[in-house]
């Protein structure tokens, strides 16, 4: 009977680990970028990302997901549009270091396919957002691919001379890639 009892409790302790949200792989995840300045495609990503994710296909609607960009690892391939990107005019990277995406609810859109709303936090401003993403599992990975459209002037993204959206464009194409372990 006690051998009984503490099998029980051991099982109830590891529940909780069983469901514990996964950590991307950053080494082969991705969030890039294109903008458009003067009509002409930039195009960038960030180097450094972070997330959790607690995914079930079968039930969406519980998941939990959490994502992090380190917002001074900007790469645009110039270090003079990466210095800039840095500034208070752009990011803003000395006082607003990271953006955040919190993922608030997710509802099945067909067959692999979703779609995600949450909060985007970026330069202290929050915006909600929805985004439409993909789902492949192969061998003992997921990848969640995904894009969604960022209106760049919501969050003071190129403040006052830069708000001239004829020099830079508002819309920002934003691509996703997260691959986790399953």
């Amino acid at each position: 009977m006690k051998r009984i009892a503490l099998l029980l409790v051991a099982a109830l302790f590891a529940l909780p680990a069983l469901a514990a949200p996964k950590k991307i792989d950053a080494s082969k995840s991705y969030i890039r970028f294109v903008s458009k300045q003067m009509n002409v495609p930039v195009e960038g990503k960030f180097k450094t990302l972070d997330g959790t994710v607690d995914f079930d296909p079968k039930k969406p609607e519980a998941t939990k997901a959490e994502f992090e960009v380190d917002l001074g690892s900007i790469d645009m391939g110039t270090t003079e549009g990466e210095t800039e990107a840095k500034r208070p005019l752009w990011f803003n990277v000395p006082q607003f270091p990271k953006g955040k995406f919190t993922v608030s609810s997710v509802k099945a859109a067909g067959p692999n396919k979703f779609e995600a709303a949450g909060a985007l936090t970026i330069k202290g401003i929050t915006q909600n957002i929805t985004t439409s993403f993909t789902l492949n599992d192969a061998g003992t990975t997921r990848t969640v691919e995904g894009q969604f459209t960022l209106k760049r002037l919501q969050f003071k993204i190129g403040e006052k001379q830069w708000a001239d959206t004829e020099t830079v464009a508002d819309d920002v194409l934003v691509k996703y890639r997260f691959v986790l372990p399953l």
